[in-house]
């Protein structure tokens, strides 16, 4: 399968995203072409060559009215520093994110060109986005790209997701990086994702409230649940737009896998240090995924239908991979119910607490089991009835995708129509069926 491997050694930015993906391609100088054509007000694109440690790569310059981040900085009147508020400006040790603008409740021309407004709320992106010049499945995951970092802002600052207000990652080229990563992602289609722990970087950034640790609060909601690590690099290495768009679209986290690569692409920083400050990006093609999981099985005679049912949905909510039941004849010919539960071996202990809390086994058996696997992956789909989640499975030469049946059933229930009439309304999906 078509593979996306992100080495994120150095953090990761919106702009560095960007350059190691274009990198990619076979005609990087039509697609920054179509980078510029995209319909951001103000925005224009320019790949330049850059050198890290001798390494050669792209660093993506986004210029906005005719000047790259950071360039021309406006100082704020203390007056205007008392109007910031709801998200923090880093000084982000890439140098390469977004300007720390001093933002207003309105928007007018500045001598510098700079933007001046109080910070874009959701609503005010997705209706930009809504005019870009890129397919539909593009400005789905521009915005849930934003979704992720209003989450991750509400949950720092305390406030609800319509409250916040995007400083940094609401300006144009923030906006543009976003953007244009998700076109790039669109373009070069991987059947998987895989990212590397990513180095965050250490020490602490300062913003209008103060000082912060890094990662910044925003960056460490968005990475719940991602490997990160730290180092001896002092500043902020990743930032919330980068951490955002690893979040979307890693498939998996963990070690380069495998692979055939075809193609290699480095994203370069604009900062030096010991280490090449760059994003390696590496594509190739996988085998299928095997690992091994855990089968615990009990047998029951005492049980009723309806209770092994039970049982068998509180399993499946604990986090059981799967649960399922086989009629087997017990001692004494009695008819009885073999029932095996599939999980990881993290999830052993809380498996057996639930079999004997919601069963009358008094034993369980373990064995391990090696499987052969098919990736997996969900998307979305814009149809007639608005985004339809899709499964796509691939691997060992075949690919399978199938729309998810709880929207299939909800879209059903709610438009009054039977599934078969839900699916012939729906975009087509190759060599498989709808359902």
């Amino acid at each position: 399968m078509k593979t996306l491997y992100l080495d994120c050694g150095m953090g990761a930015a919106g702009d560095m995203l960007t350059a190691a993906l274009l990198e990619l391609l076979p005609d990087p100088e039509n697609t920054v072409a179509e980078l510029n054509a995209l319909g951001i007000p103000g925005v224009s694109f320019a790949a330049q060559t850059s050198f890290k440690c001798g390494i050669k790569g792209t660093h993506m310059q986004v210029l906005v009215n005719g000047e790259e981040e950071g360039e021309a900085p406006h100082h704020a009147s203390e007056e205007e520093h008392e109007h910031e508020h709801e998200e923090h400006h880093h000084e982000h040790e890439h140098d390469h994110e977004h300007p720390h603008e001093h933002l207003h409740e309105h928007e007018h021309s500045h001598e510098h060109g700079h933007e001046h407004h109080h910070g874009r709320h959701l609503s005010d992106i997705e209706a930009l986005v809504r005019a870009f010049s890129v397919p539909e499945s593009v400005k789905s995951d521009v915005l849930a790209v934003y979704r992720l970092i209003a989450e991750a802002e509400s949950a720092a600052h305390g406030k609800s997701v319509t409250e916040i207000h995007f400083h940094e990652v609401g300006t144009l080229d923030a906006i543009a990086d976003v953007t244009a990563v998700c076109l790039l992602m669109h373009k070069l289609s991987p059947d998987e994702v895989v990212v590397s722990p990513i180095h965050v970087g250490s020490g602490h950034v300062h913003c209008a409230h103060g000082i912060l640790p890094v990662p910044a609060p925003a960056t460490a909601y968005i990475l719940k649940d991602c490997p990160i690590y730290g180092g001896q690099i002092r500043g902020e290495l990743c930032t919330p737009t980068g951490a955002a768009l690893l979040k979307h679209f890693a498939t998996r986290f963990g070690a380069l896998p495998l692979m055939r690569t075809s193609a290699i692409g480095y994203g370069m920083g604009k900062k030096d240090f010991e280490q090449a400050n760059c994003i390696r990006a590496m594509l190739g093609e996988t085998e299928g995924s095997r690992d091994s999981i855990l089968e615990l099985s009990f047998n029951v005679d005492d049980m009723t239908a309806e209770a092994i049912a039970y049982a068998t949905a509180k399993l499946m909510e604990g986090g059981a991979r799967d649960v399922y039941t086989i009629p087997i004849g017990m001692k004494k010919n009695r008819p009885g119910t073999l029932i095996r539960v599939m999980c990881t071996a993290e999830e052993r202990e809380k498996m057996l607490s639930l079999i004997f809390r919601h069963s009358t086994t008094i034993g369980v058996r373990e064995s391990v089991t090696n499987r052969f696997v098919l990736d997996r992956r969900e998307d979305s789909v814009p149809t007639v009835f608005g985004p339809v989640r899709r499964k796509i499975s691939s691997g060992y030469g075949v690919t399978r995708c199938k729309y998810e049946f709880e929207d299939l059933k909800r879209i059903a229930e709610e438009q009054g129509l039977s599934l078969t009439q839900v699916v012939s309304k729906l975009p087509a999906l190759p060599g498989e069926e709808n359902i």
